[in-house]
Protein backbone atom coordinates (compact mmCIF):
# COMPACT_ATOMS: atom_id res chain seq x y z
CA UNK A 1 0.00 0.00 0.00
CA UNK A 2 1.35 3.54 -0.83
CA UNK A 3 2.44 6.08 1.18
CA UNK A 4 1.65 9.67 1.58
CA UNK A 5 4.86 11.93 0.95
CA UNK A 6 6.79 12.18 4.32
CA UNK A 7 6.25 15.78 6.32
CA UNK A 8 9.11 16.65 8.66
CA UNK A 9 8.39 19.17 12.25
CA UNK A 10 10.99 21.37 10.68
CA UNK A 11 9.80 22.07 7.19
CA UNK A 12 8.14 25.68 6.64
CA UNK A 13 5.89 27.52 4.98
CA UNK A 14 5.74 31.29 4.38
CA UNK A 15 3.06 33.28 6.90
CA UNK A 16 0.62 35.13 4.57
CA UNK A 17 2.80 37.67 2.28
CA UNK A 18 5.23 38.55 5.47
CA UNK A 19 8.89 36.85 5.46
CA UNK A 20 8.29 35.10 8.56
CA UNK A 21 7.98 31.34 8.14
CA UNK A 22 6.39 28.49 10.62
CA UNK A 23 7.67 25.18 10.85
CA UNK A 24 5.30 22.30 9.89
CA UNK A 25 4.37 21.57 13.65
CA UNK A 26 4.08 24.49 16.19
CA UNK A 27 3.60 23.99 19.71
CA UNK A 28 0.80 25.92 21.19
CA UNK A 29 1.46 26.68 25.01
CA UNK A 30 -2.01 26.53 26.61
CA UNK A 31 -1.13 23.09 28.57
CA UNK A 32 2.14 24.94 30.13
CA UNK A 33 -0.26 27.42 31.69
CA UNK A 34 -2.10 24.53 33.55
CA UNK A 35 -4.48 23.97 30.89
CA UNK A 36 -6.78 21.17 33.13
CA UNK A 37 -4.15 20.18 35.12
CA UNK A 38 -1.55 21.94 37.05
CA UNK A 39 2.55 21.36 35.27
CA UNK A 40 5.76 22.52 36.83
CA UNK A 41 8.48 25.35 35.46
CA UNK A 42 10.94 22.17 35.39
CA UNK A 43 8.29 19.72 33.13
CA UNK A 44 7.09 22.72 31.18
CA UNK A 45 10.88 23.81 30.81
CA UNK A 46 11.47 20.03 29.90
CA UNK A 47 8.54 20.24 27.25
CA UNK A 48 9.92 23.15 25.51
CA UNK A 49 13.55 21.89 24.98
CA UNK A 50 12.04 18.66 23.62
CA UNK A 51 9.97 20.42 20.69
CA UNK A 52 13.11 22.70 20.24
CA UNK A 53 15.15 19.44 19.52
CA UNK A 54 12.58 18.00 17.43
CA UNK A 55 12.48 21.24 15.27
CA UNK A 56 9.78 23.43 16.20
CA UNK A 57 10.50 26.97 15.58
CA UNK A 58 7.22 28.18 16.23
CA UNK A 59 5.90 28.52 19.58
CA UNK A 60 2.43 30.18 19.85
CA UNK A 61 1.33 31.57 23.84
CA UNK A 62 -1.28 34.16 25.32
CA UNK A 63 -1.48 36.46 28.23
CA UNK A 64 -4.37 34.36 29.12
CA UNK A 65 -3.25 31.00 29.53
CA UNK A 66 -2.67 30.45 33.24
CA UNK A 67 -3.18 34.31 33.76
CA UNK A 68 0.10 35.10 32.49
CA UNK A 69 2.28 31.87 33.48
CA UNK A 70 2.75 30.55 30.00
CA UNK A 71 4.42 33.89 28.85
CA UNK A 72 6.42 33.31 31.77
CA UNK A 73 7.97 30.01 31.08
CA UNK A 74 8.31 30.50 26.88
CA UNK A 75 10.10 33.70 27.45
CA UNK A 76 12.62 31.95 29.91
CA UNK A 77 12.88 29.54 27.63
CA UNK A 78 13.09 31.24 24.22
CA UNK A 79 15.24 33.91 25.33
CA UNK A 80 18.13 31.97 25.82
CA UNK A 81 17.96 31.29 21.90
CA UNK A 82 19.33 33.19 19.16
CA UNK A 83 15.70 35.89 18.18
CA UNK A 84 15.95 35.20 14.73
CA UNK A 85 16.33 31.31 14.75
CA UNK A 86 12.25 31.27 16.09
CA UNK A 87 8.74 32.91 15.27
CA UNK A 88 6.87 33.69 18.52
CA UNK A 89 3.59 34.64 18.46
CA UNK A 90 1.15 35.68 21.46
CA UNK A 91 -2.43 37.23 21.85
CA UNK A 92 -3.77 40.85 22.78
CA UNK A 93 -7.58 41.46 24.18
CA UNK A 94 -7.53 41.00 27.89
CA UNK A 95 -5.82 43.03 29.93
CA UNK A 96 -4.35 40.85 32.87
CA UNK A 97 -5.01 42.51 36.25
CA UNK A 98 -3.54 42.15 39.82
CA UNK A 99 -5.90 39.63 41.82
CA UNK A 100 -5.22 40.05 45.36
CA UNK A 101 -7.87 37.99 46.87
CA UNK A 102 -7.52 34.94 48.77
CA UNK A 103 -8.33 32.36 45.96
CA UNK A 104 -6.47 33.85 43.24
CA UNK A 105 -4.62 31.12 42.54
CA UNK A 106 -7.84 28.97 42.66
CA UNK A 107 -8.49 27.00 39.71
CA UNK A 108 -10.79 29.43 37.21
CA UNK A 109 -11.47 29.21 33.55
CA UNK A 110 -9.95 25.92 33.22
CA UNK A 111 -6.47 26.72 34.68
CA UNK A 112 -5.51 24.17 37.35
CA UNK A 113 -2.81 27.10 39.22
CA UNK A 114 -2.55 30.28 37.75
CA UNK A 115 -1.02 33.12 38.54
CA UNK A 116 -2.52 35.45 40.93
CA UNK A 117 -4.34 38.00 38.04
CA UNK A 118 -7.71 38.35 36.34
CA UNK A 119 -8.38 38.70 32.92
CA UNK A 120 -10.29 42.05 31.78
CA UNK A 121 -11.30 42.49 28.26
CA UNK A 122 -9.91 45.30 26.16
CA UNK A 123 -9.51 45.65 22.38
CA UNK A 124 -9.21 49.13 21.96
CA UNK A 125 -6.48 51.29 21.13
CA UNK A 126 -4.95 51.54 24.29
CA UNK A 127 -6.07 48.25 25.30
CA UNK A 128 -4.09 46.10 22.52
CA UNK A 129 -1.19 48.42 22.91
CA UNK A 130 -0.73 47.87 26.55
CA UNK A 131 -1.31 44.02 26.35
CA UNK A 132 1.66 43.95 23.61
CA UNK A 133 3.85 45.97 26.17
CA UNK A 134 2.74 43.87 29.03
CA UNK A 135 3.65 40.86 27.10
CA UNK A 136 7.08 41.96 26.13
CA UNK A 137 7.83 42.32 29.54
CA UNK A 138 7.25 38.77 30.36
CA UNK A 139 8.54 36.99 27.78
CA UNK A 140 11.76 39.00 28.27
CA UNK A 141 12.28 40.01 24.51
CA UNK A 142 12.37 43.27 21.83
CA UNK A 143 9.81 41.96 19.77
CA UNK A 144 7.14 39.63 19.01
CA UNK A 145 6.80 38.45 15.07
CA UNK A 146 3.03 37.60 15.60
CA UNK A 147 0.76 39.48 17.59
CA UNK A 148 -3.15 38.02 17.08
CA UNK A 149 -6.00 39.37 18.65
CA UNK A 150 -7.57 36.82 21.05
CA UNK A 151 -11.44 34.82 21.33
CA UNK A 152 -13.14 38.02 19.97
CA UNK A 153 -16.63 36.49 18.59
CA UNK A 154 -20.23 35.66 19.19
CA UNK A 155 -18.64 32.11 21.18
CA UNK A 156 -16.93 33.65 23.51
CA UNK A 157 -19.25 37.47 23.93
CA UNK A 158 -22.64 36.39 23.18
CA UNK A 159 -24.71 39.57 23.19
CA UNK A 160 -21.76 41.24 24.52
CA UNK A 161 -19.52 41.38 20.90
CA UNK A 162 -20.79 43.89 19.43
CA UNK A 163 -19.85 46.06 22.13
CA UNK A 164 -15.94 44.24 21.71
CA UNK A 165 -16.31 44.28 17.92
CA UNK A 166 -16.85 48.42 18.39
CA UNK A 167 -13.69 48.61 20.28
CA UNK A 168 -11.83 46.17 18.10
CA UNK A 169 -13.23 48.15 15.07
CA UNK A 170 -12.84 51.58 15.76
CA UNK A 171 -9.27 51.45 17.86
CA UNK A 172 -7.94 47.76 18.08
CA UNK A 173 -7.60 47.48 14.40
CA UNK A 174 -5.61 50.85 13.95
CA UNK A 175 -3.16 49.47 16.75
CA UNK A 176 -2.50 46.13 14.89
CA UNK A 177 -1.93 48.52 11.95
CA UNK A 178 0.44 50.75 14.45
CA UNK A 179 2.73 47.90 15.59
CA UNK A 180 2.75 46.43 12.25
CA UNK A 181 4.18 49.41 10.06
CA UNK A 182 6.80 50.56 12.80
CA UNK A 183 8.14 47.09 12.87
CA UNK A 184 7.32 45.88 16.36
CA UNK A 185 5.23 42.93 14.63
CA UNK A 186 5.93 41.33 11.50
CA UNK A 187 2.27 39.29 10.96
CA UNK A 188 -1.03 40.38 12.75
CA UNK A 189 -4.54 38.46 12.88
CA UNK A 190 -7.05 36.69 15.19
CA UNK A 191 -6.88 33.69 17.35
CA UNK A 192 -10.32 32.43 17.79
CA UNK A 193 -12.65 29.33 17.58
CA UNK A 194 -15.18 30.33 15.21
CA UNK A 195 -14.72 31.24 11.17
CA UNK A 196 -17.13 34.03 11.54
CA UNK A 197 -14.96 36.40 13.23
CA UNK A 198 -12.22 35.69 10.95
CA UNK A 199 -14.35 36.38 7.60
CA UNK A 200 -15.83 39.66 9.54
CA UNK A 201 -12.38 40.96 10.38
CA UNK A 202 -10.83 40.30 6.79
CA UNK A 203 -13.88 42.43 5.43
CA UNK A 204 -12.59 45.13 7.66
CA UNK A 205 -8.69 44.78 7.97
CA UNK A 206 -5.97 43.27 6.12
CA UNK A 207 -4.84 40.90 8.45
CA UNK A 208 -1.85 38.46 7.70
CA UNK A 209 -2.59 34.98 9.45
CA UNK A 210 -5.27 33.75 11.82
CA UNK A 211 -4.99 31.05 14.13
CA UNK A 212 -8.41 28.74 14.31
CA UNK A 213 -9.09 26.36 17.24
CA UNK A 214 -10.61 23.30 16.19
CA UNK A 215 -12.80 24.09 13.08
CA UNK A 216 -10.27 22.61 10.55
CA UNK A 217 -9.83 19.13 11.66
CA UNK A 218 -10.65 15.47 10.70
CA UNK A 219 -14.24 15.77 12.39
CA UNK A 220 -15.04 19.70 10.79
CA UNK A 221 -14.51 20.58 7.36
CA UNK A 222 -17.04 23.33 6.72
CA UNK A 223 -14.26 26.18 6.65
CA UNK A 224 -13.70 24.58 3.07
CA UNK A 225 -17.08 26.17 2.69
CA UNK A 226 -15.88 29.95 2.87
CA UNK A 227 -13.14 30.55 5.04
CA UNK A 228 -10.28 28.40 3.69
CA UNK A 229 -11.18 29.55 -0.02
CA UNK A 230 -10.78 33.44 1.17
CA UNK A 231 -8.18 32.93 3.07
CA UNK A 232 -6.45 31.43 -0.11
CA UNK A 233 -7.69 34.40 -2.29
CA UNK A 234 -6.25 37.00 -0.14
CA UNK A 235 -3.02 35.21 0.98
CA UNK A 236 -3.78 34.82 4.96
CA UNK A 237 -2.37 31.71 6.59
CA UNK A 238 -4.08 30.00 8.88
CA UNK A 239 -2.70 28.23 11.86
CA UNK A 240 -4.23 25.27 13.51
CA UNK A 241 -4.55 24.54 16.58
CA UNK A 242 -7.21 22.17 18.25
CA UNK A 243 -6.61 19.36 15.39
CA UNK A 244 -7.57 17.10 18.34
CA UNK A 245 -11.06 18.43 18.16
CA UNK A 246 -9.63 19.12 23.14
CA UNK A 247 -9.52 15.92 23.20
CA UNK A 248 -11.24 13.53 21.56
CA UNK A 249 -8.76 12.41 18.15
CA UNK A 250 -6.12 12.77 20.79
CA UNK A 251 -7.45 9.38 22.41
CA UNK A 252 -10.31 7.88 20.15
CA UNK A 253 -13.27 5.80 21.74
CA UNK A 254 -12.10 2.74 21.50
CA UNK A 255 -11.31 1.68 24.90
CA UNK A 256 -15.14 2.92 25.60
CA UNK A 257 -15.78 -0.53 23.54
CA UNK A 258 -12.86 -2.64 25.23
CA UNK A 259 -13.51 -1.41 29.12
CA UNK A 260 -17.13 -1.81 30.02
CA UNK A 261 -18.48 1.20 32.08
CA UNK A 262 -15.91 3.54 30.79
CA UNK A 263 -17.09 6.97 31.21
CA UNK A 264 -17.47 9.02 28.29
CA UNK A 265 -17.84 11.68 29.82
CA UNK A 266 -13.95 11.99 30.27
CA UNK A 267 -14.21 12.83 26.40
CA UNK A 268 -13.37 16.45 25.49
CA UNK A 269 -14.90 17.80 22.38
CA UNK A 270 -14.75 21.74 21.90
CA UNK A 271 -13.67 22.05 25.85
CA UNK A 272 -17.23 20.25 27.09
CA UNK A 273 -18.68 16.92 27.07
CA UNK A 274 -18.90 14.97 23.84
CA UNK A 275 -21.98 14.53 22.43
CA UNK A 276 -23.08 11.30 21.56
CA UNK A 277 -23.47 11.77 17.14
CA UNK A 278 -19.63 12.92 18.02
CA UNK A 279 -18.17 9.86 19.67
CA UNK A 280 -20.27 7.75 17.03
CA UNK A 281 -18.67 9.39 14.19
CA UNK A 282 -14.83 9.25 15.33
CA UNK A 283 -15.86 5.11 16.46
CA UNK A 284 -16.29 5.36 12.47
CA UNK A 285 -13.09 7.42 11.91
CA UNK A 286 -11.19 5.12 14.05
CA UNK A 287 -12.46 1.46 12.94
CA UNK A 288 -11.52 2.92 9.06
CA UNK A 289 -7.81 4.32 10.90
CA UNK A 290 -7.65 0.93 12.23
CA UNK A 291 -8.24 -0.67 8.90
CA UNK A 292 -4.64 0.64 7.55
CA UNK A 293 -3.09 0.45 10.30
CA UNK A 294 -2.61 4.29 11.13
CA UNK A 295 -3.37 5.56 14.91
CA UNK A 296 -6.28 7.95 14.71
CA UNK A 297 -3.92 10.89 15.92
CA UNK A 298 -1.17 11.03 13.54
CA UNK A 299 -4.39 11.19 10.96
CA UNK A 300 -5.80 14.23 12.80
CA UNK A 301 -2.26 15.75 13.03
CA UNK A 302 -1.41 15.32 9.68
CA UNK A 303 -4.67 15.90 7.78
CA UNK A 304 -4.68 19.66 8.07
CA UNK A 305 -1.24 20.25 6.92
CA UNK A 306 -2.25 19.24 3.76
CA UNK A 307 -4.00 21.87 2.66
CA UNK A 308 -2.36 24.93 1.32
CA UNK A 309 -3.67 27.71 2.78
CA UNK A 310 -2.02 26.13 6.41
CA UNK A 311 1.00 27.14 7.70
CA UNK A 312 1.24 25.52 10.69
CA UNK A 313 -0.08 22.74 12.90
CA UNK A 314 0.02 23.72 16.65
CA UNK A 315 0.35 20.70 18.89
CA UNK A 316 -0.32 21.21 22.27
CA UNK A 317 1.66 19.57 25.13
CA UNK A 318 1.97 19.16 29.17
CA UNK A 319 5.00 17.27 28.95
CA UNK A 320 8.21 15.89 27.23
CA UNK A 321 6.90 12.57 26.51
CA UNK A 322 3.37 14.23 25.41
CA UNK A 323 4.98 16.32 22.57
CA UNK A 324 7.61 13.50 21.88
CA UNK A 325 4.30 11.20 21.13
CA UNK A 326 2.55 14.29 19.24
CA UNK A 327 5.49 14.65 17.26
CA UNK A 328 6.18 10.70 16.26
CA UNK A 329 2.24 11.01 15.31
CA UNK A 330 2.93 14.07 12.61
CA UNK A 331 5.71 12.61 11.11
CA UNK A 332 4.26 8.82 10.79
CA UNK A 333 3.81 6.87 7.68
CA UNK A 334 0.03 7.14 6.18
CA UNK A 335 -1.11 4.90 3.48
CA UNK A 336 -2.70 7.71 0.54
CA UNK A 337 -5.77 4.49 0.74
CA UNK A 338 -6.26 6.08 4.15
CA UNK A 339 -8.19 9.23 3.27
CA UNK A 340 -9.42 7.60 -0.27
CA UNK A 341 -11.59 5.07 2.70
CA UNK A 342 -12.30 8.29 4.49
CA UNK A 343 -14.61 9.95 2.05
CA UNK A 344 -16.17 6.56 1.03
CA UNK A 345 -17.47 6.01 4.13
CA UNK A 346 -18.49 9.69 3.93
CA UNK A 347 -16.45 10.86 6.96
CA UNK A 348 -14.27 13.15 5.02
CA UNK A 349 -15.37 16.53 2.53
CA UNK A 350 -14.37 15.53 -1.11
CA UNK A 351 -13.07 18.96 -1.50
CA UNK A 352 -10.85 18.61 1.74
CA UNK A 353 -6.89 18.14 0.05
CA UNK A 354 -5.16 15.45 1.71
CA UNK A 355 -1.38 14.16 2.32
CA UNK A 356 0.47 12.69 -0.96
CA UNK A 357 -2.46 13.42 -2.99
Amino acid sequence: MSAGAAVQVGQRRRIGRTSLEATALGLGTAGLGGLYRDVSEADARATLEAAWDAGVRFFDTAPYYGYTKSEHVVGAALRERARESYVLSTKAGRLMRPDRGESARAPRDGWAHPLPFSPEYDYSYDGIMRSFDDSLQRLGVARIDILLVHDIGIATHGERNSHYWRQLSEGGFKALDALRASGAVQAVGLGVNEEAAILDAMREFDIDCALLAGRYTLLEQNTLDVLLPECERRGVSLLVGGAFNSGILARGVRHLRESPGAESSALKFNYGEAPAAVVERVARIEAVCDAHGVALPSAALRFPYAHSAVASVLTGASSAREFEQNAAAFTASIPVGLWRSLREEGLLDPRAPTPGA
